[in-house]
């Protein structure tokens, strides 16, 4: 049977995107009707694309931006970075999400931690009033920063990202080693900087927009811990040497990239992150 796209079905798909539905549940919800597969997905992505393109151009949202990307198109089990190859475990469209496997070996994960150690403080936040950085009761972790390039393994590490997800070294941030005991968490955020913000021109002026982030984990807790994405009901375990990444196309809640980390219940997590922006940070 021929299955028309109707209006009265876009009209739907935008209705139950407003109403925070995944889009796994309207896929679901399609199929349970009788939809075919390819034709509801179909429906979905030009809908949804059309939808964000309508609200861009009466001003509603951002203009979207080129992000980094990884080169999972034909469904690759492993990717070339450089001097390892990396396993594809997960892969998530709408938002891009990439879960990657031993995209750290052990031996480097326990170099990072021990160069961070003596470093460590409690984290910070950008405070995006003032472009400066502030104390944030919703992040309750331990931190530091390394300098991009600071040294050789950070180099190695930075230069194998690049490679993965497509993107210059140049425009990444320096990498933060966070470290979580039992209790401690960082809620769910956007990781873009908010351009209602007073101080988001003086924190753009560094290197524009982050369009895309990388979480590696360097120690795995026992028990919590995981990397949360409530708008589509994921959670990433922390599982070491492993790595999720994700990206956004523009400043708005529209991608989908809220994300926390759950609080730690058992044991020790310690992750490193690297954000990415639109051009060189400096």
């Amino acid at each position: 049977m021929d299955q028309q796209i109707t209006p009265e079905l876009r009209q739907w798909i935008v209705e139950q995107a407003q109403a925070g539905h995944s889009a796994e549940s309207v896929l679901q919800s399609m199929k349970t009707s009788g939809w075919d597969e390819d034709v509801a997905i179909d429906a979905m992505e030009t809908t949804l694309r059309g939808h964000l393109s309508a609200q861009t151009a009466a001003g509603a949202l951002p203009p979207a931006v080129p992000v980094p990307e990884p080169d999972v198109d034909d469904s690759p089990l492993y990717l070339d970075g450089g001097d390892r190859q990396v396993a594809v475990l997960t892969v998530m469209a709408a938002p891009r999400v990439v879960v990657f496997g031993g995209l750290l070996s052990d031996e480097e994960c326990d170099a990072l931690i021990d160069a961070a150690r003596p470093r460590m403080s409690r984290s910070l936040t950008v405070a995006t009033r003032t472009g400066g950085e502030e104390v944030n009761a919703d992040r309750t972790s331990q931190g530091m920063f390394f300098q991009r390039g600071e040294n050789a393994l950070v180099t190695r590490i930075e230069a194998r990202i690049a490679r993965l997800v497509n993107w210059p070294v140049e425009n990444g941030e320096g990498l933060q080693i966070l470290q979580y005991v039992p209790g401690t968490e960082y809620k769910p955020h956007y990781d873009y900087f908010d351009p209602k913000e007073p101080g988001t021109p003086t924190i753009l002026r560094r290197g524009g927009q982050r369009v895309g982030t990388l979480v590696m984990y360097l120690r795995e807790p026992e028990k919590g811990g995981g990397t949360t994405f409530p708008d589509v009901h994921l959670e990433v375990a922390p599982k070491r040497g492993n790595a999720v990444f994700f990206s956004y196309e523009r400043a708005h809640p529209s991608t989908r990239t809220l994300h926390g980390g759950a609080p730690v219940i058992a044991g020790e997590k310690w992750i490193a992150t690297k954000w990415l922006r639109e051009g060189e940070f400096k």
